[in-house]
């Protein structure tokens, strides 16, 4: 087998063994299409999976953000009955509550808010953690909520794996309530998701926090301490969202917020992903550029041939494991009209530059405590633009706990990527318990100089 084809089936099986995997059996009558907008009634089928029409938003949305717009039970694949009579590990509902895009218009947004069976072991209220789910893809049935219900999803059109459930689970042990996003466009089916836009996705975590108190049967209130939890896009939602929360959602107070591997520095994350296992990631990041800048698209239209276009059609309605077979190691330019790479048509193009810098994490000092990690050896969201996200904030004066997570570099930018989720998790949730359950910390920004 040649080594990019052994990389990348190694890359997905670790994604696979990470859960106890669940295999949804799918049916394969319907041809994978570009999403379309959907009414209530409307019933949408990607890549062979039905989303539930739950996911279709309707045509009016409430005025507050966070309001709850429908909720109903969500079933859990993994799950015990306890010998209380309850459901280990908890109780899950699927929600859908409202948001602001970054054109400051509303938008629904889905996810879920899981009542832990466990106790909560601290003193005062139980808390809260909104997790910010790391690259699920484009595609409706590539969501966290649906990852809950499917941990694994496969036909002969898609893979989707639900890896965020395994910190979830921990989570929810420690007896921390959890609410988890969809971000917006991702689950919801009336837009296509705005892949790795920090506002939006600040927004989306944020307002799940909100919509969490509301649920029925929910444990927590506006006084139960407050934690947020990402990797990868996750850690750029957190990161983003701890940035936002004081001009956002000032009634959010935020106990603490852990950002692992965040792609603070979309102009150098593009550079890094191009090539690599996970270039489909660039179809996504321009898909969703375009989903919230119209009046780029202009210059999409100028710059992509054929194949280009064709590509960001197909992989608006792909999950991870789907781009990672489809369109592993692609080099973009092989998707432009005059063979330059996408990196380098954003750097010669002023419009496309400002958008990608208003992008930029690390321009605000984050709220309460930060728990910055990065793997030294990561080269798909790179390591020193995550480094240079901690000096930022750092230099603002922030609380930051900067964990430099030293594994050897292999071959597989994937794996160097993916390999400091799993070795720093129990730490990291570690940390984040701590901090809602009252515990100080103290910022190592002193010791920047000499962190790899």
């Amino acid at each position: 087998m040649p080594a990019r084809k052994r990389s990348l089936l190694a890359a997905a099986l670790t994604a696979t063994a990470c859960l106890g995997a669940q295999c949804l059996a799918l049916t394969t009558a319907t041809p994978a299409t570009a999403a379309t907008a959907a009414t209530a009634s409307d019933e949408i089928v990607s890549r062979g999976v039905t989303i539930p029409e739950f996911y279709n938003p309707p045509t009016t949305l409430p005025t507050s953000d966070g309001s709850l717009i429908r909720s109903e039970p969500l079933p859990l694949a993994l799950s015990l009955p306890g010998l209380d009579g309850s459901t280990l590990p908890g109780t899950a509902t699927r929600l859908m509550y409202k948001s602001t895009d970054s054109n400051g218009q509303p938008v629904a947004v889905t996810g879920a808010y899981i009542e832990p069976s466990a106790d909560w072991p601290g003193d005062g209220p139980r808390p809260l953690v909104a997790v910010a789910p790391g690259t699920l893809g484009q595609g409706d049935q590539c969501s966290a909520s649906m990852g809950l219900e499917h941990p694994l999803s496969l036909n002969s059109q898609t893979v989707s794996v639900g890896y965020e459930d395994l910190a979830i689970y921990r989570l929810l042990a420690k007896g921390v309530a959890v609410v988890v996003t969809d971000y917006v466009g991702l689950g919801a089916t009336d837009r296509l998701h705005t892949y790795v836009n920090r506002i939006d996705e600040a927004h989306a975590v944020l307002d799940a926090v909100r919509a969490a108190r509301s649920v029925t049967g929910a444990s927590v209130t506006a006084g139960s301490p407050v934690g947020l939890y990402g990797y990868s896009q996750g850690g750029g939602a957190t990161a983003a969202a701890a940035e936002l929360q004081a001009s956002y959602a000032p009634d959010v107070t935020l106990a603490g917020t852990y950002a692992g591997a965040p792609p603070a520095d979309l102009t150098s994350v593009t550079k890094a992903i191009d090539g690599s296992e996970l270039a489909g990631a660039l179809g996504w990041s321009l898909n969703g550029f375009l989903q919230s800048d119209p009046a780029l698209r202009p210059l999409a239209e100028a710059h992509l041939n054929d194949a280009g276009k064709a590509a960001l059609t197909d992989l608006s309605t792909m999950c991870v494991g789907d781009a990672l077979f489809g369109y592993g190691y692609t080099r973009s330019s092989s998707w432009t009209t005059d063979g330059e790479s996408i990196s380098d048509i954003i750097a010669s193009t002023p419009a496309l530059k400002t958008f990608l810098d208003s992008q930029r994490i690390g321009t605000l000092k984050p709220s309460g405590p930060v728990r910055l990690a990065t793997g030294v050896s990561d080269n798909l969201v790179p390591h020193a633009q995550a480094r240079q996200l901690a000096l930022d904030w750092c230099a603002k004066g922030a609380d930051v706990t900067y964990k430099a997570v030293v594994l050897p570099g292999v071959g597989s930018a994937l794996l160097n990527h993916f390999a400091p989720l799993l070795t720093d998790q129990g730490a990291a949730i570690s940390w984040l318990t701590d901090r809602l359950a009252g515990k100080p910390t103290h910022s190592n920004c002193w010791t920047m100089p000499v962190q790899p």
